[in-house]
């Protein structure tokens, strides 16, 4: 590993988070907060190894990573591999200079809406593009980032480190403060310094004359709008977003009531009622997401594959089973299709239930890399099917989705089923699905 950037790290204001749960669903943005997402932008335009690093998102995703400390210039974490011991990964961070640090704090004082910010505890996003033109980056660049594992692989990073990285951007999403104590600073010490200039400039302000009392000036009547606005002193920041809430409404309570009009099912109706509580909050939090602009729109669904999602969503109503009945489904089918639902949505249930034909070349040259990176002993034949992999004697298969995901399925009783989450690399789903 290279010596470590910036000065000594200070393990007196580390602060150490509890291990974070699975991720649920393949498609879902891996972060959700600005500086979440910047994160992530940052560590994969970074020069570093793009395969694993895709690796590591998975094992994150997987809930591999545990306890994550964070300290000037370090992370630290144990991440689970496929060795019974998890493995002791750390990434160096460059910690900024005194200088940078300097600069940073000058020019947040500079700004009403970032101080204001800053001492009421949140970090807005423009701080970041406000730094980065005072010649400050705060998100890491391609040299900012030292990876090292007791693993042995030598990837740099190796999916490990990989995995500890992509850990922070969801530690970003709870407190984006972590990116100040990683480049040297935690939240106490910036805000007491801003605590300190803020009041020093006040107090410069209140002493230095106004300009009305040292020309004897003052706006005339009837001034236009336009000119008042361009004189304008810096104004307050806007209110903030309204707070989304923690889950959605609750719907109407019909099923209890004594009458009802006939032919009108009020089970199924308050099923439809809390549902679209759900997809309503849904919109309301891609709403409020700074990138609501670049969100993709909803796909139409189709009978079956909304009654599936119902069921996903809902899993404690028997409300479903008419309309997955009409369509033809068993039970058993609709409680695998939901599995699927939980893999990835409309294109997860398209693996369960239909096959496709991809090049025969691609499915070769996957056989080949799996069986070159078994790593115990005589790889097991490995049979091909249209877009499916089946590993013999092991009750494991693989299947290729059109968008390019490998999907994990395992035998149960003469039936496969969706097992885990799916991924780009064949052999990543393959390690997870053999390791149970």
């Amino acid at each position: 590993m290279t010596p470590a950037k910036g000065s000594a790290k200070d393990p007196g204001r580390a602060r150490t988070f509890p291990p974070l749960p699975p991720a649920r669903g393949s498609r879902a943005p891996f972060a959700t907060s600005w500086w979440g997402q910047e994160w992530l932008r940052a560590l994969e335009d970074s020069a570093l190894d793009h395969g694993r690093l895709q690796r590591g998102r998975t094992y994150a995703r997987g809930g591999a990573v545990g306890e994550v400390t964070v300290a000037p210039g370090l992370l630290r974490a144990h991440v689970h591999g496929s060795r019974p011991r998890p493995y002791r990964s750390s990434v160096e961070v460059a910690q900024l200079t005194d200088s940078q640090w300097n600069r940073l704090l000058d020019m947040i004082a500079e700004r009403a809406a970032n101080i204001a910010a800053l001492l009421d505890g949140e970090m807005p996003a423009g701080l970041a593009e406000d730094a980065a033109a005072a010649g400050v980056p705060l998100l890491p660049g391609p040299r900012d980032l030292d990876p090292d594992c007791s693993c042995p692989d030598w990837g740099y990073p190796c999916k490990h480190a990989a995995a500890l990285c992509y850990q922070v951007a969801r530690l970003l999403d709870q407190d984006p403060f972590v990116l100040l104590l990683i480049r040297g600073r935690d939240e106490r010490q910036v805000v007491d310094e801003l605590a300190r200039r803020n009041a020093a400039r006040a107090a410069a302000d209140a002493a230095r004359p106004s300009a009305a009392a040292t020309t004897g000036l003052t706006a005339p009547a009837n001034t236009p709008a336009k000119d008042a606005f361009a004189a304008r002193a810096d104004l307050p920041p806007l209110p903030a977003l309204p707070v989304a809430p923690d889950h959605p409404g609750r719907g109407p309570a019909l099923a209890g009531m004594t009458t009802s009009p006939p032919g009108l099912d009020l089970a199924a109706l308050e099923l439809l009622a809390a549902d679209a509580a759900q997809r309503a909050r849904r919109l309301l939090l891609s709403a409020l997401d700074d990138r609501h602009a670049e969100t993709t729109p909803p796909v139409d669904l189709t009978p079956w594959q909304d009654t599936v999602r119902m069921a996903a969503a809902h899993p404690d109503t028997d409300v479903l089973a008419r309309p997955a009945t009409a369509a033809g489904a068993t039970p058993a089918r609709l409680a695998a299709a939901v599995s699927a639902w939980h893999q990835g949505g409309a294109p997860a249930l398209d693996v369960l239930e239909s096959s496709w034909t991809p090049p025969s070349a691609r499915l070769d040259h996957v056989r080949a890399a799996l069986r070159e990176d078994w790593a115990d002993g005589t790889p097991p034949r490995l049979r091909a099917w249209r877009n499916r992999l089946t590993i013999d004697g092991k009750d494991a298969q693989l299947r290729l989705g059109q968008t390019g995901l490998w999907y994990p399925y395992r035998k149960k009783d003469g039936t496969w089923w969706p097992s885990g989450l799916p991924d780009t690399d064949p052999s990543v789903v393959l390690a997870a699905l053999l390791q149970g």
